[in-house]
């Protein structure tokens, strides 16, 4: 406390008195609302007492694992198989922060060992990260909870080890969750030994645990969960170290690197502390260009996963696998028998002799995994690995779509004059253009854009539309017209806008976009003031529904006619409510779930100012996220917009090809166009998250990942 002279300087606020009651007061608004005894607060509540009884563990722990006869079994089993069909349900991108995507590779299959994603900044960028993995094998914790709890805290602590965390910078949380104890002391000894585990893994591997919850109602009439204390391992680190499991090159070398254990199935935590700082050493040299941590699958299936991600094979560098002991401890390169405290390491140098790493074999062009003289292609494994949840979360729309490859190359019919039209700059420059960016109810991208047009040296300004009631729809928009009139760009970002309710997406901003004031400003924008419009995913449904892309306009149902085989456009009313007939739309992905993703894309067209600082042909692997992002249009309106330069991107493989095939064009659109434009090209549409690059982000997925749309955007004017 400071003394009442220093007061005199200070803004100070009363907000309690120390007295000599022995009692904790409280009070709000003139009544007592706390009033307890000092000796009871230092009891830290009510204390129980419980006996406990420790049951010792019957067999050793590989009894307690259930037999897996090969890589197939193991790669089907639901503890190992992926959960691609899951994870891409779920967001990753946004705020361009994800560094080691949820899925690696070329192919997005191989998933990392843990979750790595940048601290979240509005401004500037950072090398700072914070890395999450987690522990916990529910065969283990059953046969005993002791050694469950150790194993758990240590596979987390391994898993964000192979992820690029420094050991020491790690701290836990635990979950524990077991069944009714009641006043049985056998009961009453599950959580004691699963704590008892957690001190004794805690301790020798000198971290602490810095939060956690306990629940102890695990059962069920006569079913009772098994002794669960789920360890969750976090730590800061630096997102260039961030290191993924899959295989990176050919011809490379695998190691496995392996912690002993005792006679009692614990860990040499000595050993672990020394390797997990070697590892990271070798890491920050630039040594590894893979690590992983095998855990429960073990070795063959842990390599498998490894070559799933970029299709690089495996082929063993031993004759053939040595005798299993009795135990299974000296089970040296037993192909299948869990290894808890186990790394592979790719790469290329020599391991330093300290390490005790043991080569293994090395990568391979072939597309098979050679493993103690028996091969396996690699699709065959795949197949039986993503096939256990593809019922449940599938990764395959029920009936696959083929186009001939050649009827997609759209581009192939444009003049090199058409190229040569694209918008050049305006006559009169400004210094810093001005864009606005409305963030509707649902809208998430709105901080990602500001972001990147502000990087590019625009000003840009987040306009929040409010709609909690008639008062505040009507402030908005009268604050979003007088906004698009003083700004140069109009950008709508993505998001999911009123939760895509009713009947589909972006209908709220689409209603807005149609209302009188904010028409005539687009409009003026656009006629009068040589303005640029994007929109991305949410944004680009509110422009395709509104007439913006491909017309141009804000048009009505009457507006699109046929003459001849040929589309016509009549004079447009952009006060209007619905767009033509026969208009394109964005509808349902052809799997019919939501998906996020990378997707690479192709720039077909550079009619648009967006798209001046690219090439035809160039390409770049950009993230998407939506559950309609599907094109759809009549093949007389796909032929127009290709005659006409306006399809400016389409989803194309790794060598620019465009296609069908749901993992280079996911969501099913027609002639696998991701983007459009307006005929003049000043408005943009496009369904991948153009904005949601950055450094060290996905760096898990190979590709150019920065289309440079904002910065041409801003060099427009």
């Amino acid at each position: 406390m400071p003394h009442a002279a220093d007061c005199e300087n200070l803004e100070c606020t009363h907000v309690a008195t120390v007295t000599d009651s022995g009692r904790l007061v409280m009070t709000w608004r003139g009544k007592t609302i706390v009033n307890l005894s000092r000796a009871f607060l230092d009891t830290n509540g009510v204390q129980q007492t419980a006996a406990v009884r420790v049951n010792a563990p019957h067999g050793n722990l590989l009894s307690s694992i259930k037999n897996r006869p090969s890589t197939i079994e193991i790669l089907r089993d639901l503890n190992t198989c992926s959960q691609k069909g899951l994870g891409e349900m779920f967001d990753g991108s946004v705020g361009a922060g994800t560094v080691l995507w949820p899925f690696g590779g070329c192919h997005q299959l191989t998933p990392p060992d843990a979750m790595v994603a940048k601290l979240p900044l509005l401004e500037g960028d950072t090398n700072v990260c914070t890395y999450m993995s987690w522990g916990f094998n529910p065969y283990i914790s059953t046969w005993s909870p002791f050694h469950g709890a150790v194993y758990a805290i240590t596979e987390a602590v391994c898993k964000a080890v192979a992820a690029g965390a420094r050991l020491p910078d790690i701290r836990l949380t635990l979950q524990e969750y077991f069944p009714k104890l009641g006043n049985d002391p056998a009961r009453w000894g599950l959580p004691f030994a699963a704590l008892l585990g957690a001190f004794h893994a805690q301790h020798a591997l000198r971290l602490a645990a810095i939060g956690g919850k306990d629940s102890m109602s695990g059962s069920f009439n006569d079913l009772d969960v098994p002794p669960t204390l789920v360890a969750f391992a976090l730590a800061p680190g630096q997102a260039s170290l961030a290191l993924s499991p899959e295989f990176k090159q050919v011809g490379s070398t695998i190691s496995l690197v392996e912690i002993s254990r005792d006679d009692d199935d614990l860990p040499d935590f000595q050993q672990l502390r020394q390797v997990a700082e070697q590892l990271h050493q070798l890491n920050a040299a630039g040594k590894l260009l893979a690590l992983h941590h095998i855990g429960q699958p073990g070795l063959a299936a842990a390599l498998a996963i490894m070559a799933f991600g970029n299709g690089i094979g495996f082929a063993d560098g031993w004759t053939g696998v040595p005798s299993v002991s009795e135990d299974g401890r000296n089970a040296c390169l037993d192909l299948f028998i869990p290894r808890y405290f186990a790394f592979l390491v790719e790469h290329i140098e020599a391991l330093p002799p300290a390490l005790s790493a043991q080569p293994i074999g090395h990568t391979t062009t072939a597309q098979t995994l050679v493993l103690s003289n028996e091969t396996n292609l690699l699709a065959d494994l795949q197949a039986a690995w993503t096939a256990t949840l593809e019922p449940v979360y599938p990764t395959q729309p029920e009936m696959a779509k083929t186009m001939d490859r050649e009827s997609l190359m759209v581009d192939r019919g444009l003049q090199s004059a058409l190229e040569q039209s694209a918008n050049p700059n305006r006559q009169s420059s400004i210094s810093r253009p001005r864009v606005v960016i409305p963030a509707f109810p649902g809208t998430n991208s709105e901080y990602d854009s500001a972001k990147a047009f502000r990087e590019a040296g625009a000003e840009a300004d987040i306009l929040v539309f409010r709609n909690l009631s008639t008062a505040h729809i009507d402030e908005s928009l009268r604050a979003l017209a007088a906004q698009i009139r003083r700004s140069q760009i109009l950008m709508f970002p993505g998001g999911f806008s009123a939760g895509d309710e009713p009947d589909g997406s972006a209908k709220f901003i689409a209603t807005v976009i149609r209302s009188p004031r904010v028409a005539d400003a687009i409009m003026d924008l656009l006629l009068n003031r040589d303005g640029l419009i994007l929109g991305i995913c949410n944004g680009f449904q509110a422009l395709i529904k509104t007439g913006l892309v491909p017309f141009g306009r804000i048009m009505d149902s009457g507006s699109l006619i046929e003459s001849g085989g040929s589309l016509i456009i009549e004079p447009p009313n952009h006060r209007t409510t619905e767009p033509p007939a026969n208009a394109p739309t964005l509808v349902h992905n052809d799997i019919g779930r939501h998906i996020s993703c990378y997707v690479n894309t192709r720039i077909v067209s550079t009619l648009s100012p967006w798209l001046s600082n690219t090439r035809v042909g160039d390409l770049h692997t950009v993230p998407m996220s939506h559950g309609e992002g599907k094109f759809h249009a009549s093949a007389a309106m796909i032929s127009q917009l290709a005659a006409a330069g306006q399809i400016a991107t389409q989803y194309c493989d790794a060598n620019g090809l465009p296609s069908m095939d749901i993992s280079i064009n996911p969501n099913g659109s027609l002639a696998a166009i991701e983007g459009i434009t307006s005929p003049c090209g000043r408005v943009f549409g496009k369904m991948a998250h153009s904005e949601r690059a950055a450094t060290q982000v996905a760096k898990n997925i190979p590709g150019n990942k920065h289309q440079p749309i904002f910065a041409a955007g801003v060099a427009y004017f």
